[in-house]
């Protein structure tokens, strides 16, 4: 698994795709999709998906897959090196997705959710393995939220495939558990083999969990106050913003368009009548020019013209 394609532009999201076994175009096949790191304040978050024919999905189990969750790194190496030796039936697709992406997500207005990014990843990769020849038939996946709600939003999305949502898929069905894997490998050289732009030179960042005080204590030592954290970061984590919040440089935002919004926001006296003017003031006097509001890129972005350098 070669990720030099996200690990060169790690603010960016990427795709991965194993070899398209052959039998998968001709055979209905099963398809699980999970995740791994949706918890941890570091990292990417990985999406994978794994397949095979239906009539292979016992084969898949034989094989030792099981819930990511439960294995050492080393075991889930050495299964998914048996996944990859198995590519004549079994396939997979990955979407790592920054940190960068989750929280500029997370900040945008109106909020992109945690679960909305992963729904939309998992669908990505759905429509992706159809896109790619795969004959899907049945799909499993861990859920994400309430398992009835997120069947159904599936099910209308796809309503030729057989989607069953599940809590804790992963040990339940060999192709979800072999989705976790290829996630949980794939995360992992993720992070080893990070390289930081910021040029933060730092190698032991613990489990990447809030809790951990190995992460904890790498916040701290990588903090800038005026720019924040590197971009290992999820800047939308609630134990990373109270840190901006208590040790960095304060800022107040100032928001055009709603200062301009109350400045033209009419009093309630206007309601009422008022004295008539005269035809020749009314003839001296042009209606105002409509303001322009000004364009998103440069609200959002908190950017405003400069007169003076």
């Amino acid at each position: 698994m070669d990720l030099s394609a996200f690990t060169s532009k790690n603010w960016e999201n990427a795709y991965f795709d194993s070899v398209l076994p052959e039998i998968c175009k001709s055979e209905p096949c099963v398809l699980g999709v999970d995740e791994a790191g949706r918890g941890p304040v570091l990292g990417p978050m990985v999406y994978g998906i794994c397949y095979c024919p239906i009539s292979k999905h016992e084969d898949l189990k034989s094989a030792g897959v099981a819930d990511s969750k439960t294995l050492t790194e080393e075991q889930r190496e050495k299964l998914f090196t048996k996944i990859h030796e198995n590519s004549d039936y079994i396939g997979w697709s990955l979407e790592v997705i920054s940190p960068v992406y989750i929280s500029a997500c997370m900040y945008k207005r109106p909020k992109v959710s945690l679960n909305e990014i992963s729904h939309n990843s998992a669908i990505s990769l759905i429509k992706r393995a159809i896109a790619a020849g795969i004959q899907v038939s049945e799909v499993y996946l861990d859920t994400v939220g309430p398992p009835e709600k997120y069947e159904a939003k599936l099910q209308d999305i796809f309503p030729t495939l057989k989607v069953t949502v599940a809590k804790k898929a992963d040990a339940l069905y060999p192709c979800v558990s072999g989705a976790s894997i290829c996630a949980k490998v794939a995360r992992d050289r993720a992070l080893s083999s990070w390289e930081f732009p910021e040029g933060v030179e730092v190698k032991n960042w613990g489990s990447g969990y809030p809790g951990d005080p190995i992460t904890k204590n790498f916040l701290m030592n990588s903090l800038d106050r005026v720019f924040g954290f590197p971009g290992l970061v999820r800047f939308s984590w609630s134990t990373a913003e109270k840190i901006l919040e208590e040790k960095c440089v304060p800022t107040t935002w100032k928001d055009d368009e709603e200062e301009d919004e109350k400045k033209n926001t009419p009093s309630v006296l206007d309601y009422f009548a008022k004295k008539q003017k005269s035809l020749s003031d009314e003839a001296v006097k042009s209606p105002p020019a409509p303001k322009r509001r000004r364009h998103h890129y440069f609200t959002e972005r908190c950017l405003a013209p400069v007169t003076n350098f």
